[in-house]
């Protein structure tokens, strides 16, 4: 068999087969190699990419959560929940305190009133004396058989706290103030009853005066009240003439009780760090509340009375 007829036979043998010569088989190879080169590197890039994915989704969900997207799901909480109420407040006491009761008025001022009685204050009792408190003094210029003159003065003060339930101080001092006046008008047995308002004395201010007939003699009963912000003074002042003596002027003893009141109001000022009473409001409180409870001090029907009697006192003196 010649060459050529031994390379057509091989070929021919090769296409039978579906072997291709072998350069062809070679370059089918290396082709081959290369597709599996790179898909293996493929194969090898595709789980750094799942990675970076993950990473990336982890990290948006961890922002989404405690990033800027819990504030504002916080500020949406926030804003979904009611508002607390706010506390209902009230305008504070201008007054923290009382004087003492026994040392409200001068000297001067007493010796006016309870001449012969100027030492014999006695102060009431009172649980709560930054609160409530009074003071009492007699007086009896005793002349044996030309008869005697008897004087009884009693200064009460009350000052009222602010409080989210009664309101103000000023307001429930108002209210106070202003049943202490009537409660003055209102006095049993009493005869010929006048009520003066007063000006220049806290921020209002009334007496009320009447003649009150005992079995010791006819008494003339003088009431002032005055309202000094959250605290109210009451001055119970009566005088009467006794054993046959003239009975007291009431236009004398009027004054001197509006005197009294003044010389009060303007210690109730001043222990609380004021000069005087006359920078005080002159309005009253816009909403007052209900009155309070009676301050501790006699009552006007009951304060003559309420003093040693005047004969058994002329009968200690004798």
């Amino acid at each position: 068999m010649s060459e050529g007829t031994m390379q057509r036979a091989a070929q021919r043998d090769d296409r039978a087969t579906g072997v291709p010569p072998t350069p062809f088989r070679q370059r089918g190879s290396d082709q081959r190699a290369k597709r599996l080169r790179r898909a293996l590197v493929c194969a090898a890039a595709v789980p750094a990419v799942l990675i970076t994915a993950a990473c990336s989704s982890d990290s948006g969900d961890s922002k989404a959560k405690g990033g800027d997207g819990g504030s504002t799901q916080q500020s949406a909480d926030s804003s979904t929940q009611p508002s607390a109420s706010a506390s209902p407040t009230v305008r504070a006491a201008a007054y923290k305190r009382l004087p003492d009761p026994c040392a409200v008025l001068p000297k001067k001022t007493l010796t006016d009133l309870v001449p012969k009685g100027v030492k014999s204050g006695k102060k009431g009792s009172s649980d709560d004396p930054s609160s409530r408190s009074s003071c009492a003094w007699s007086s009896l210029d005793n002349n044996g058989v030309k008869g005697s003159q008897f004087r009884w003065l009693n200064v009460s003060l009350l000052r009222f706290d602010s409080d989210t339930t009664r309101g103000a101080g000023d307001a429930q001092a108002h209210s106070y103030y202003t049943q202490q006046v009537k409660d003055a008008q209102a006095v049993e047995g009493a005869k010929n009853p006048k009520v003066v308002p007063l000006s220049g004395t806290g921020a209002e201010a009334t007496a009320v005066r009447y003649d009150l007939k005992k079995k010791e003699g006819l008494f003339k009963q003088q009431t002032v009240v005055a309202r000094v912000e959250n605290v109210v003074v009451t001055l119970d002042y009566n005088g009467a003439g006794l054993a046959g003596e003239k009975t007291p002027d009431a236009d004398d003893l009027t004054k001197a009780a509006e005197k009294a009141l003044k010389d009060a109001v303007a210690s109730v000022s001043a222990a609380n760090g004021e000069g005087s009473a006359q920078g005080s409001s002159t309005t009253a409180p816009a909403s007052p509340s209900k009155p309070a409870s009676k301050s501790p001090s006699k009552s006007p029907s009951k304060s003559p009375s309420s003093s040693a009697s005047p004969s058994r006192s002329a009968a200690k003196k004798a």
